[in-house]
C-alpha cells in the first residue's frame, strides 16, 4: 500500500492528520483568533491501517503544526479564508491540506484507487486547488517580506536549526524479529539493491549498517526515509522506524 507520495497522499490520511492537528494545533488567545477550529472536545477516533499509515498521519499533522502560523497568515492574506461553505471543524482539514498542497508546489494530487474517497477531503481539496493561484501568490509575498529562500526558513531560526540536525541524522530502524527473521530482511535488501557497510561513515545512497551492539538495528542514510517507509517491509511491519 503506497501511503507516501510526491503528489499526495489518500484521502484517510488527510482525515487522520486533520484530526491530530485538531487536537494540538496552537490555540491563540481571543482577541488575536483570526482562524477558527471548532470544538476539538474529547479524544479523535483514528483510523490505523498500519504502522506506516499512522505514522505518515503524524508526520502530516506535526509538519502543518510546524508552519501553523505561515499557513494561516496564507489563508488569510489569500482571502481564500474565511469561507461560508467550509465549518469550523473543518479548518484543520483545510489547514493540513494547504500544507501538503504547498509541498507540491500547487500541483494536483494523484488520485488513488485504493479506497472509497472521502466528501470532505475532496470537498477541501477543489477548493483549495481552485484559489492555487492566490494560494501561491501570499506564500511568495510572505516569502519576500522575510527575504526566505524557501519556507523553512521562515521558522524561528531554533527550531530551523533543530529541523537541520534532525534530518541529517541516520534513519533508526528495528526489525520486528516476530514477524520475520534477520536473513529474511537482509535478503529482502540486497534484492532492492541495498549493500551493507560497515558504519554510517561509509554511507553512500542505497547502504545499511547494522548496530553493533544490537544486531536487529539497522541505520540507513536519512536521505532514503521516503523510499523506505513505501517499502512492503514497513507496510507489513517487519520493520519499525524508531
Amino acid at each position: 500500500m503506497t501511503l507516501i507520495e510526491k503528489n499526495g497522499y489518500q484521502d484517510s490520511v488527510y482525515i487522520n492528520a486533520a484530526k491530530i492537528f485538531q487536537g494540538v494545533h496552537t490555540k491563540k488567545l481571543k482577541d488575536r483568533q483570526l482562524v477558527r477550529y471548532g470544538s476539538d472536545a474529547g479524544s479523535p477516533v483514528l483510523t490505523v491501517k498500519n504502522q506506516s499509515f499512522l505514522r505518515v498521519s503524524y508526520e502530516l499533522a506535526f509538519n502543518a503544526l510546524k508552519y501553523q502560523d505561515l499557513l494561516e497568515e496564507i489563508l488569510l492574506d489569500s482571502c481564500v479564508y474565511p469561507c461560508h461553505s467550509i465549518p469550523d471543524e473543518l479548518t484543520s482539514l483545510l489547514v493540513v491540506m494547504l500544507y501538503d498542497l504547498q509541498e507540491r508546489k500547487f500541483q494536483a494530487r494523484e488520485i488513488f484507487d485504493e479506497e472509497e474517497p472521502v466528501a470532505e477531503v475532496r470537498k477541501i481539496e477543489h477548493y483549495l486547488y481552485s484559489f492555487r493561484i492566490k494560494l501561491a501568490a501570499a506564500l511568495a509575498r510572505c516569502r519576500i517580506k522575510h527575504d526566505a529562500l524557501s519556507i523553512e526558513y521562515l521558522l524561528p531560526e531554533a527550531i530551523r536549526k533543530q529541523v537541520q540536525r534532525t534530518s541529517a541524522l541516520p534513519l533508526c530502524v528495528w526489525i520486528n524479529t516476530c514477524k520475520t527473521s534477520l536473513e529474511d530482511v537482509f535478503g529482502d535488501l540486497k534484492k532492492r539493491g541495498f549493500t551493507r557497510v560497515e558504519s554510517v561513515s561509509d554511507f553512500d545512497r542505497y547502504t545499511y549498517c547494522i548496530d553493533q551492539h544490537c544486531n536487529d538495528v539497522v541505520f540507513f542514510p536519512s536521505s532514503l526515509k521516503e523510499e523506505l517507509l513505501n517499502l512492503d517491509l514497513f507496510a507489513d511491519c517487519k520493520l519499525l522506524l524508531q
